[in-house]
Order: structure tokens, then sequence, then C-alpha cells
């Protein structure tokens, strides 16, 4: 999957509804229409349009059939009706497809020291990708950077800003190498993220600014 195909997050929803996402893009995907649902419509949409295609298409014969279905069940988005949990009043847990994927609630998440002001667990490469949450300090900026791929950021608490504005809660920021940012975590609060990348960073700016930003 190249970069282009997920310029935004319209491109995005169009990817989840063919079930043709990376796994851990998929689930933040989910993830966010459960926190959101104005994007339930956009992906109903989508797979509506799929499935007047699929009714063009002339059958052909699987050369291995129970393996086809098994991929094809393995890659379906999960129910558009999906819900937050309603038993925690502040509505803050991770949303039911994400603790499934990470093992880990907010409160129960393992943090690991990355730099001032960050920590992170790491989830490590899973289909391609490079899975990640940060916990951000709040009104520490993250060093500022470009991408060599796509990056998928799910906001799961408090909020960032950027050059493009800001991300709260069920937010999706689709950055790739045509962006160079700077997020800052929003004061008040720490920000934490979902975070799937499919190829590395490049720091951007100054070497002063560099160094201010990584020691936060």
């Amino acid at each position: 999957m190249t970069t282009s195909e997920l310029d935004t997050v319209d491109a995005l929803m169009a990817h989840y509804a063919a079930g043709i996402l990376p796994e851990p893009a998929r689930v933040l995907v989910a993830a966010h229409l459960e926190l959101q649902s104005a994007n339930r419509q956009t992906v109903a949409a989508f797979e509506a349009v799929a499935g007047d295609l699929v009714e063009t298409l002339e059958p052909s014969p699987l050369s291995d059939p129970e393996s086809s279905i098994a991929a094809i069940l393995s890659s379906l988005p999960l129910s558009l009706s999906t819900a937050p949990s309603p038993h925690h009043p502040d509505n803050e847990e991770w949303p039911a497809v994400l603790r499934a994927f990470a093992g880990f609630d907010r409160h129960d998440m393992p943090w690991r020291w990355k730099l001032p002001g960050l920590k992170e667990y790491a989830l490590g490469k899973i289909d391609g990708c490079d899975v990640s949450f940060y916990r951000i300090r709040p009104g520490r900026a993250i060093p500022e950077h470009t991408h060599e791929g796509f990056e998928l950021s799910l906001v799961l608490h408090g909020a960032f800003s950027d050059v493009r504005g800001r991300f709260g809660r069920g937010d999706i920021s689709v950055a790739d190498d045509s962006l160079d940012h700077r997020p800052i975590a929003e004061s008040g609060e720490h920000c934490i993220v979902f975070a799937v990348t499919d190829a590395p960073v490049k720091l951007r700016g100054s070497l002063s600014r560099r160094l201010g930003d990584l020691i936060g």
C-alpha cells in the first residue's frame, strides 16, 4: 500500500470499507468509529458501492476455498453499531476493539520512558506496521518531523495541535511525506494517542530546535 493511497481520512475510510487495510490500521479506524459516529455513514456508503461492484463481477472458481473464506472473514470491518462501553461514567476507557488488540486499558497501560515528558508502549511491528501508544505531557512538543511513509494517529485522551489544527478525542491524524509538523499536546491534561506507521520518521528543524524538543 502506498502513502498516496492513505492521504486523507476519506481514503482511509474507503480502504477500511473494502477490508484492505493492514490490521493495526483497521483496528485504529474501528476504534475511531466507536468514539465518533460521524464517519459511520461514510463507511456504510463505501460498503454499499463495493457491494454494487461485486454484483457486476463474473464469478470465478476459487483455487483454495477454505483459505480464501478465512482470509475474507479475518479482514471484515467491525460492526458500525459498536458503541463505547457505558459502564465508565467518564467514558475514558479505550474502545473495545482497541482494548482487545492491545490487551490493556488506559489505566493499566505499561508505559515506558522514551523522552522527557513522553512515554510509549510499543506493540512492535504488526502486519508490516510499527504500532505504539504515546502519552505526552501537557504542553510538550513532539520533535518536528516528516514521514517516509504514512502515519495514522488516533487521539484517545486530551488533544494536540500542529500546523493543520487541533485533534481531540476520537480524531484521526493522517500524515505523510508531504507534511512537516511539530505536534504539541494541549495544556491541562496528558495527550494519549494510538499511532500506526509503515516507515520511519525523519527529524526536521534546526539543530537547536531539535535539541530543545528532545530535552522537552
